[in-house]
């Protein structure tokens, strides 16, 4: 190494040093001890006790655990392949040429600016079982058509509390919308062309064109959607600390929670949390996996 070279190093080490010092510091370093509290019996208040492997034994034989994993699978197994259809679908009507659709651009994202514990607290009005605004649309609609119909009290229903809770994450696709825009003004042009040339109708140009096109951008948004679904806490959180009713809203990330701070059982909180990352780690690997032979990468 040259001296020029070792000069130009240090410089850049003594540049990038904050940011090492902050990332080992508030990032790993806490990774590391959360790691080797999830082997401890550890409340926060006092020093953390060596116990091997009873955290991560103690939750396989934990009825909570399992009902809050089991909600948290199925509220993303929903919740996901829906935001991925509505967003794309969405971002499809505002990618033409209509007049004004910057407009309908911004309101289709402002949902997405709305924090997320007002965004819960807007939802309880709107799924109110009694006077919610929801279930007024319901009655007064089939009562047009001379029909009468006891709408759901969704948020007080065990079988409706989930589908409630997945409307809700619908109504912040705006992120995702605004990476399928900028994907869609990026397929090449000249393969629509092409295909115009070819004879292709509407639905094989998006299916041959479009699609294989933004593929890469649909698997980006699934595996985001894998990682921010199974850590879901803030909404449900405030429509329901316990999970009611009936634990039916009672996530995976709610449970560590409540183990890490109400409780002060922060050791078994930390193995929870290290089953939670393997989990999203091996569903981030088998989407990867899967999607190999569907994406297409330009110019590879």
């Amino acid at each position: 190494m040259t001296a020029s070279e070792r000069r130009d190093l240090r410089n850049g080490l003594l540049f990038t040093s904050p940011w090492i010092l902050g990332a080992t510091v508030f990032l790993v370093g806490p990774i590391l001890f959360s790691l080797y509290a999830s082997f401890c019996d550890y409340s926060v208040l006092r020093r953390p006790e060596w116990i091997g492997l009873s955290n991560y034994t103690d939750l396989m034989s934990d009825e909570v655990f399992w009902k809050a994993l089991a909600n948290t699978l199925v509220f993303a197994s929903l919740s996901i392949p829906i935001g991925l259809v509505v967003s794309l679908g969405l971002a499809f009507l505002l990618n033409t040429g209509v007049r004004g659709m910057t407009v309908f651009r911004t309101i289709f994202f402002l949902p997405s600016l709305v924090p997320m514990v007002a965004l819960a607290i807007i939802w309880l009005w709107i799924f109110n079982g009694e006077n919610g605004v929801l279930n007024y649309f319901v009655t007064s609609a089939f009562g047009l058509l001379g029909l009468k119909v006891t709408p759901p009290g969704w948020l007080t229903d065990p079988a409706w509390s989930k589908p409630a809770l997945v409307m809700m994450s619908a109504w912040t696709v705006g992120h995702a919308i605004v990476i399928y825009l900028a994907s869609l003004q990026d397929v090449p042009v000249h393969l629509y062309e092409a295909a115009e040339l070819d004879g292709a109708s509407y639905l094989q140009r998006l299916r041959y064109v479009t699609i294989p096109s933004i593929s890469p951008v649909i698997l980006f948004n699934l595996i985001m959607g894998i990682i921010g679904t199974l850590q879901t806490f803030a909404v449900p959180y405030v429509i329901s600390p316990s999970g009611a009713p009936a634990r039916s809203i009672y996530f995976l990330a709610m449970y560590l929670y409540d183990n890490a701070f109400p409780y002060l059982r922060m050791g078994y909180a930390c193995a929870m949390a290290w089953i939670l990352f393997i989990l999203i780690l091996l569903l981030t690997l088998l989407a990867l996996k899967v999607s190999s032979r569907h994406v297409h990468y330009g110019g590879m």
